[in-house]
């Protein structure tokens, strides 16, 4: 392998956002308020505090705050709550700590800042937001944060002010009286008016000024954002957001939420939340298409994103968004098939809050709920299997870092991660189906030696036999394996040598 091959893999090595292990936490809902008493004012109405032991429910929409009356709901943690749980996500082996919206806002989900430039009160300050970040920052970790730069809240004092049309923000919104609520909102949602992002003013306040929004968070400390509703943004604003951020603070990262084909958005921006991965997965294991497929589709991504900014983007099975994962498979080798491509595929891990615990929950707001704590055992069995996953991907230079290698099955899920070193090499197989299925596997990896035996990172052992580029293999049900190959000196001989 020459040189240059060599140094791609030294270099991706050295950058952060390659295979990291993200952790999502809604401040919120992560832990409860040690001084909750003394808070409880900032949780006047039209908010609600609701105890830590009680679950989120749809809510009626209140046409006087113009929000349904769960977006109101809160539960009481804050950043020094947080704070006081590093440790615990220390302990899962998390790189970077990602926070869902936490600027002054009404709602609980603070995707409707009435002030980018403050901390929410119920969240704590911005003291609180730098030592958490120095603290990460000391263990090797970082911080991202959700920035919401496509809209606004209803009750932020921008919009407010822009209402008057003499006022100079006025342009900063879309107003016709054409539209019901005579200004364009984000999903025709009453509660949130969308930017003007064509206005230069706008583009300068969120992301081109020296004490823009983006600059100014970066330049306190934080690694790097996720934007929220990045498909709205477009594609010129999301490469001049990724501009700045990497002007004001070089290696940090921009994510986008992209529900789209991801190849195109990758020019904008350095990763995306890879929800076309997550549509694969549960397709496939629900069987809704092939195994043969799924490789497939997998492949033409990769190939046409590009595998440096597929590294880089986040590999989620659930989120604040949608079902979580025990809600969307019922049984648990359903779930462990998900999770082995979550944590092998190239890209970066997003771990959902509790998910790891094997929390439920369905859709906005019930997968929201608090962060179960009760469920907090070394010999809860989704922690240690949660836990495992993590320490291989971390472990495995391939898995981090390595190339993504299709092996064509009509039968199976499978695929190779591969670098410089044939010692790295992670070979992965899967059998969605719930029936035995035997297969032989054409290999297109010429270090791969004839007569290889494997080390078995993940998986029961199976019988298998490899001869010139050939595998066959037999796996049970629902079951997978992740192996390496074999390559040291038993007793005098290896065949990889020089290899």
């Amino acid at each position: 392998m020459s040189e240059n091959k060599k140094q791609t893999y030294l270099e991706r090595e050295k950058d952060w956002r390659n295979g990291a292990i993200v952790y999502q936490v809604i401040v919120d809902r992560f832990a409860p308020a040690i001084n909750i008493e003394s808070k409880r004012h900032q949780y006047d109405y039209p908010k609600v505090l609701k105890n830590w032991s009680e679950t989120p429910k749809p809510g009626q929409y209140d046409p006087n705050t113009r929000y349904h009356t769960h977006e109101l709901e809160y539960w009481g943690g804050d950043l020094n709550s947080l704070y006081s749980r590093l440790d615990y996500i220390k302990s899962l082996g998390v790189d970077v700590l990602y926070l869902n919206p936490i600027v002054k806002s009404l709602s609980n989900h603070k995707y409707d800042a009435s002030d980018y430039m403050e901390i929410s009160p119920e969240y704590g300050t911005k003291e609180e937001l730098k030592r958490l970040t120095d603290t990460l920052h000391q263990s090797g970790r970082k911080l991202i944060l959700d920035g919401v730069f496509n809209h606004v809240g209803i009750n932020s004092d921008l919009f407010q002010n822009a209402k008057d049309s003499k006022n100079p923000k006025h342009k900063w919104f879309d107003f016709n009286d054409k539209y019901p609520e005579g200004v364009r909102l984000w999903a025709d949602v009453r509660s949130l008016p969308e930017l003007n992002l064509e206005n230069p003013e706008v583009q300068e306040y969120i992301y081109k000024g020296n004490d823009s929004v983006i600059k100014s968070y970066l330049r306190n400390g934080i690694d790097g954002w996720r934007l929220d509703v990045a498909f709205d943004i477009g594609y010129e604003y999301l490469k001049g957001i990724t501009d700045s951020a990497h002007e004001e603070k070089p290696g940090s990262v921009i994510i986008g939420e992209i529900w789209n084909y991801p190849q195109k958005w990758l020019k904008s921006i350095d990763g995306v939340m890879n929800f076309t991965f997550r549509e694969i997965i549960i397709r496939v294991l629900k069987g809704d298409i092939s195994p043969n497929q799924a490789n497939l589709f997998f492949n033409n991504v990769i190939e046409s994103a590009g595998i440096e900014s597929i590294l880089k983007s986040w590999n989620l099975l659930d989120n604040h968004d949608v079902p979580r994962l025990k809600n969307l498979f019922k049984e648990q080798n359903d779930r462990k098939l998900a999770q082995v491509l979550q944590f092998t595929l190239p890209g970066s891990p997003n771990l959902y809050y509790g998910t790891e615990l094997g929390m439920d929950g369905a859709n906005d707001p019930m997968n929201r709920a608090p962060m179960r704590w009760d469920m907090l055992s070394e010999s809860n069995p989704e922690l240690v299997w949660t836990k495992k996953l993590v320490n291989m991907h971390k472990n495995e230079r391939a898995l981090k870092v390595g190339d993504y290698i299709p092996i064509l099955s009509d039968k199976l899920i499978g695929f190779e991660r591969k670098t410089d070193r044939v010692n790295d090499t992670v070979i992965v197989l899967i059998n969605p189906t719930d029936k035995v299925v035997s297969d032989t596997i054409l290999m297109p990896d010429s270090d791969l030696m004839s007569y290889t035996k494997f080390e078995y990172l993940l998986g029961n052992p199976v019988d298998t036999h490899f001869v010139a580029g050939f595998l066959n293999i037999t796996l049970e049900p629902k079951s997978f394996i992740v192996v390496k190959p074999l390559t040291k000196v038993l007793k005098s001989y290896t065949a990889y040598k020089r290899i």
